[in-house]
């Protein structure tokens, strides 16, 4: 019994995968004024803080141009959301003699364990609009590729 509390108790030792940031940071600058605004609204209780207002903000401008966003994505065949580029699926590529061109409209992440040579070897072209994760050996690889 004792052993099989002392087994409950125990903290793991196996490594627990990394949790991908499901935000980025990104830095504004503001007027004095529209600053104020800002800071008055979360003073009456509108917003919980700058940051709430700011996402809100852009939301709403999001929103608003839904359909310029719908028409844009379909034009240019963008992928929506998260794409995950492992090592197979380029390995697959190159195998079949193709190049990629990816487009990612929001989260574009490269497996660790891509060589530079390999992405290289696959990937034709990487548009992101939102953000890459990628070693950095891999974004110098790629960096005559991205847009």
């Amino acid at each position: 019994m004792v052993a099989m509390m002392e087994a409950m108790v125990r903290p793991r030792t196996a490594k627990v995968p990394a949790r991908q940031p499901d935000s980025e940071k990104i830095t504004i600058n503001l007027g004095h004024v529209d600053l104020g605004h800002v800071d008055l609204l979360v003073a009456e209780g509108l917003f919980s803080n700058r940051s709430d207002f700011i996402r809100t903000a852009i939301r709403n401008q999001i929103e608003r141009h839904a359909d310029v966003t719908r028409q844009s994505v379909a034009r240019r065949s963008v992928e929506l959301g998260l794409r995950h580029i492992d090592r197979a699926s380029l390995e697959a590529a190159r195998a079949e003699g193709r190049m990629l061109d990816i487009r990612v409209l929001g989260l574009a992440t490269i497996a660790a364990d891509v060589t530079p040579e390999l992405a290289r070897a696959a990937i034709a072209s990487l548009d992101v609009l939102g953000s890459l994760q990628a070693s950095p050996a891999v974004r110098a690889a790629l960096a005559d590729r991205l847009r």
